[in-house]
């Protein structure tokens, strides 16, 4: 998961690189490399908001699993019973 998070990085910040180097063209600025732009804030700006929502995702997932799984909870069956005692009884 850790490879898939560090690809998905790196390829988020290439193009988004090509993408600033692009607006700099069409301004006549000067056009950055690749750690010049990993260490502006624009490229921290657009990570940040792209990961905010997955992390958010994710940990909401996490707490709810964690919550609903928990002996005596209403939610789900309990934690000892097996897989076919699921849905309505009786």
């Amino acid at each position: 998961m850790g490879l898939i998070w560090i690809g998905c990085w790196f390829a988020q910040s290439v193009s988004g690189w090509s993408d600033y180097n692009a607006q700099q063209l069409e301004h006549a600025q000067p056009r950055v490399d690749w750690t010049s732009y990993i260490t502006s804030p624009d490229f921290w700006e657009d990570t940040l908001q792209n990961w905010q929502s997955e992390f958010l995702a994710v940990g909401s997932m996490v707490v709810f699993s964690v919550y609903l799984r928990q002996r005596g909870s209403t939610q789900s069956k309990p934690v000892g019973e097996a897989h076919t005692t699921t849905g309505a009884e009786g």
